[in-house]
């Protein structure tokens, strides 16, 4: 046992001067796995995966490493430490390779062998929070990030990533969200004064507007939305500045810098640094595109950046920010009533609160594929992470009562999160009526394929919004749900924008009686596709340049 101590004192101090090569050596030869004490198997593991060169092999001998020091002693400290470590290895492992085999339930059961050691455990919550992301089950990681809370034992990240999740929630009211938001705003850290540089009154010449945001990147389906204003707005009168989070830029990213005035990237910089680079550019508004999700900065806001500051977009509710003054929003998504749920001031647009700047390739009317197929056709190309098991309840009454009818989802890249999918459908007994599609690596041909859908089933409480205005696009109808707050209606103000009420269900019930009516009335659907297709780009869905006079007339009042 004295030797052991002694190993771990020698081997701790190499491990701090980063040696870790020399920790493997040292444990390696000294010791074998049965001496080991779970210190000196979290200390390999940890040596073997701290250098940069990450692969397979390594990580899957650390995860032994790991899984040996656990179990060796279960409820101590050390052993605690190993298990969250085998955890995050583990999950590290499934995603650097996407065809590993790996049964999430070994973590499950280990975990739960020594839960109660681990309730204030801040790097188990974590970890368990990480597997039940790629489990796609929002319940149980909303529950480790509340551990984390109530153990005081959180920061910024864990916040938002709680606040972002409780949209998956249909039990959370707005209240909810808007107490939480208040609750976040008091945890974040303000900088102080001295460390800032003052935001200038001058005025600008130009109305300068600066929108930020980590995820300017190919593929990401806010560039869509961001895209009709940057290429629309009047450059007489205003003046852009796009102001990067992005830690790597691809070529859409240059296409973006091309739109607009002027782009920093502020990736690099610690908060201080950050807040009084932007501050220097005099912004009389900075938009938000991120809220609490992606890579955000939500606590550059707090200690405000710009004259005005706005979140649009990215996160579908109140930040809870007291120096967030605006959120953008229209008619359909906060009542009047509601406004006291938010912090933000609400910007009413006329009609829609974002719009598609639409595809480059000319659009082409289909017939429905059910008259060739002979049977009916569903999709939803959402994130799983939307598809829970109230949603496939009532997507599973639907193939139960409409003969043959099938339903094809988009596969996602995560293989856990499709056999919970399987499994839920599985239990409601409509397995054999689902069809997992990949998803293409061109676009244009994860385009196409809603061409082999007759209408697309939107997601609840959690709505679809890429995916809706892209079936629109390609002329397929959408079904929704009305909701309770802004990230549970924006179904809803799809819908309505392009005239298509009847296709807004009040409840699960009347979601599935609608498709079974559009299933039993031909002429009604066929007219229903029709309809779509020819208005879609006439509605404000797609209508770039009103909505954007729409967008900067709004922004102009708020600076006037």
């Amino acid at each position: 046992m004295v030797l052991i101590q002694k190993l771990e004192l020698e081997t701790t101090e190499l491990f701090k001067q980063k040696e870790y090569s020399k920790v493997v050596f040292e444990i390696s030869s000294k010791t074998n796995e049965e001496e080991r004490s779970s210190f000196l198997c979290n200390l390999l593991g940890l040596s073997r995966i701290s250098n940069d060169n990450k692969n397979k092999n390594l990580l899957s001998i650390a995860i032994n490493d790991f899984k040996s020091g656990f179990l060796k002693e279960k409820n101590t400290i050390q052993s605690i430490d190993c298990l969250a470590n085998f955890i995050t290895t583990s999950v590290l492992l499934i995603d650097l390779e996407k065809n590993y085999e790996f049964n999430f339930s070994e973590i499950i059961n280990f975990y739960k062998l020594s839960e109660k050691f681990c309730i204030n455990h801040r790097p188990i919550n974590l970890a368990m929070a990480m597997v039940y992301r790629r489990l796609n089950d929002p319940k149980k990681l909303i529950l480790h990030f509340s551990r984390l809370i109530e153990a005081k034992k959180f920061n910024s990240n864990d916040l938002c990533n709680y606040g972002y999740w409780q949209c998956f929630n249909k039990d959370w009211k707005q209240s909810d969200f808007f107490n939480f938001g208040k609750f976040l705003d008091q945890n974040l850290k303000e900088i102080p004064h001295n460390q800032l540089v003052e935001i200038s009154k001058e005025p600008n010449s130009k109305i300068r507007i600066g929108f930020l945001s980590s995820d300017i990147l190919s593929g990401h389906s806010i560039t869509y939305f961001l895209k009709t204003i940057l290429s629309n707005y009047e450059k007489s009168k205003f003046e852009i500045i796009l102001v990067l989070s992005n830690s790597k830029e691809d070529k859409l990213t240059n296409n973006f810098k091309n739109l607009v005035d002027k782009t920093i990237n502020i990736s690099q910089l610690n908060n201080v640094n950050a807040i009084n680079q932007v501050r220097e550019l005099n912004l009389d508004i900075l938009v938000d595109l991120m809220g609490y999700t992606s890579t955000h900065r939500i606590e550059l806001f707090k200690s405000r950046m710009a004259k005005k500051q706005i979140i649009w977009m990215g996160y579908c509710n109140t930040t809870g920010l007291k120096n967030m003054d605006y959120i953008i929003s229209d008619l359909n998504l906060i009542n009047r009533e509601e406004e006291k749920f938010y912090t933000e001031k609400v910007i009413y647009l006329p009609k829609i609160w974002n719009t598609h700047c639409g595809f480059d390739f000319e659009r082409k009317e289909n017939s429905p594929p059910f008259f060739k197929k002979k049977f009916f056709t569903f999709g939803s190309f959402n994130s799983f992470d939307k598809i829970n098991s109230d949603v496939v309840s009532c997507w599973s009454n639907i193939l139960k009562k409409i003969s043959n009818s099938k339903l094809v989802l988009k596969t996602s890249k995560r293989q856990h999160a499709q056999d919970r999918i399987k499994e839920l459908f599985k239990k409601n007994e409509v397995l054999d009526s689902i069809r997992f599609s990949e998803r293409e690596e061109v676009f244009e041909n994860h385009l196409n394929a809603y061409n082999e859908i007759d209408i697309a089933l939107d997601t609840f409480p959690y709505n679809g919004v890429t995916t809706s205005f892209e079936a629109i696009w390609m002329g397929v109808p959408v079904i929704t749900m009305a909701g309770y707050n802004f990230n549970s209606r924006c179904g809803e103000s799809i819908n309505k924008n392009l005239g298509m009420e009847q296709l807004i269900a009040k409840d699960e019930n009347d979601y599935v009686q609608k498709i079974i009516n559009l299933s039993d009335n031909h002429d009604e659907y066929t007219n229903l596709r029709k309809f779509v297709f020819t208005n879609a780009l006439k509605s404000p869905l797609f209508d770039n340049q009103d909505y954007s006079k729409n967008f900067f007339e709004a922004l102009e009042q708020i600076v006037k």
